[in-house]
């Protein structure tokens, strides 16, 4: 069995974020990143299976030269094969465009029975990469799953469980399918020093768009179909306010505030 898994760079949301507000994006410069949260699930899910199934592993992700650390800590854990998808055409593409990029290279690398994403990312928070690249592949498209029952590769079968609201629903579709896993599925292992060490050794392959057959007219910024037309940085918190007196007064200054905020009428 053949397993795909999509991963992204992004920057660490527990230090400061910064924006490029004339750009409507964020001004990575400076910025600590670490691979995807929810990636990291479709990663281990991804090594489970290998290890389940007798399969290899390819991990792709499309980013600046930074982002080959996602790749190394992913090698690291076991994954046999990594590509860099890297190219300035590809900077500020949309989802679409991202997408279009991943199953460019997941038909250049052929033969791939499951692909695994993450729900979402932390940094666009779109949720749509999973279904666009199926989509684009014509792959069956598996989303919100919560765990993996089979994968028949020789019958090209796959039956899944998925989060729906108030409950979970089973579904079996085809193979090769694209699966996005939701946060919960399985416990993320970490990689150990032997591990890193060997990983840190490794020539990261690396992709550009020609190398792909990707017409850089249709990704990038100036190739997506949808634009950031405005962006802005919410005020800061003023300081709250302590209101003090016998409880009747209070809860009539309460009202009155929350009458002029036009929070209740």
């Amino acid at each position: 069995m053949k397993i795909a898994v999509c991963l992204k760079q992004v920057p660490d949301t527990e230090a400061e974020i910064k924006w490029d507000i004339s750009k409507g994006a964020l001004s990575r410069e400076g910025m600590d990143s670490i691979t995807n949260p929810f990636d990291e699930f479709a990663l281990e899910e991804a090594i489970l299976t290998k290890e389940n199934y007798d399969g290899e592993i390819v991990a792709i992700t499309m980013g600046p030269d930074k982002a080959a650390d996602v790749l190394r800590n992913a090698l690291a854990l076991t994954v046999d094969t990594v590509y860099q998808l890297t190219d300035p055409a590809f900077a500020g593409s949309d989802t679409f465009a991202t997408a279009s990029v991943l199953a460019a290279a997941i038909k250049k690398i052929g033969d791939i029975d499951v692909v695994f994403c993450g729900k979402q990312s932390t940094d666009g928070s779109t949720g749509v990469i999973g279904a666009e690249l199926a989509a684009i592949l014509g792959y069956s498209q598996l989303t919100y799953v919560s765990k993996i029952r089979q994968i028949d590769a020789a019958a090209k079968k796959i039956i899944v469980e998925r989060s729906i609201e108030g409950g979970n629903e089973v579904i079996e579709a085809k193979l090769p399918a694209v699966v996005s896993v939701i946060k919960g599925i399985n416990e993320p292992r970490l990689p150990n020093l032997m591990g890193i060490r060997k990983a840190g050794k490794v020539e990261i392959p690396k992709w550009n768009a020609g190398d792909l057959g990707v017409d850089v007219g249709k990704v990038g910024a100036a190739g997506s179909s949808t634009k950031v037309v405005e962006i802005a940085v919410p005020p800061p918190r003023g300081a709250g306010e302590i209101l003090k007196g016998e409880v009747d007064d209070i809860v009539n200054t309460l009202t009155d505030k929350l009458i002029d905020l036009k929070v209740i009428k």
